[in-house]
């Protein structure tokens, strides 16, 4: 079977998220909206993914991200969806 499963990568908490920042700063408050205090950006990876269960599918991907270094596990955490 194929599943699909989603890597969402952001930045740990306390590394500062420049982009995130911008966002807030050049969109959202200058829009006039005050109500929002902080925005923190991510990446999302899709993979498709053959094989036998979900768990299985997700276990597989875990191991890529860990193999290949998709992500850097100082500054950043993957959740695996």
């Amino acid at each position: 079977m194929e599943y699909e499963v989603s890597v969402v990568i952001e930045n740990r908490p306390g590394i500062a998220d420049p982009e995130g920042q911008t966002i807030l700063d050049d969109l959202v408050l200058r829009g006039g909206v005050k109500s929002v205090k902080r925005i923190r950006t991510a990446k999302v990876l899709r993979f498709c993914v053959r094989a036998r269960s979900l768990d299985d599918a997700r276990k597989d991907v875990a191991g890529i991200c860990e193999r290949l270094r998709i992500y850097n596990p100082l500054v950043s955490t993957a959740e695996i969806k």
